[in-house]
């Protein structure tokens, strides 16, 4: 009797929400979740988890995602901002915008975009604009010819 609600609580404890969009599911609209999302159908629109993102051979994100990691292995086009790793595997096909913290490309992977490297959630936030700005004004710092007085 007491080992079936201790069961119980370790499984909806210890297991995290997840999202599956099934392959030939087409979904038009903005996404908020705390859970991971797998991704095999089509999303035009916008996702923001917390959780990873893992799209399929066959999946396809049109719009914004905003997340902490994600792994690609089918396409996105539109603006993609991750605190955490992007990792691309050989089939991915990704264009437009991106900030990340780290990259993890494979060869024959597409990447077709304008990429920022970002240190802090903040700059995320901002869409990467601050961390830009800062090696803008870095580089005008420097001194001309390496020499410093």
């Amino acid at each position: 009797m007491f080992s079936e609600n201790k069961k119980e609580k370790q499984m909806t404890e210890g297991t995290s929400n997840q999202n599956i969009i099934a392959q030939g599911t087409k979904m038009v609209g903005d996404f908020n979740s705390e859970g991971d999302f797998r991704i095999d159908g089509i999303i035009d629109g916008n996702i923001k988890t917390s959780g990873k993102v893992v799209v399929g051979k066959a999946g396809l994100i049109k719009g914004t995602l905003h997340g902490t990691d994600a792994y690609f292995e089918g396409k996105f086009s539109g603006k993609l901002a991750l605190s955490g790793t992007l990792t691309l595997k050989s089939s991915a096909h990704i264009e437009g915008e991106v900030v990340v913290g780290k990259l993890a490309v494979e060869p024959g992977a597409t990447f077709n975009v304008t990429c920022a490297m970002k240190g802090t959630v903040k700059e995320m936030n901002n869409g990467g604009q601050a961390a830009v700005q800062q090696q803008e004004q870095q580089q005008q710092r420097k001194p001309q010819g390496g020499k410093t007085a």
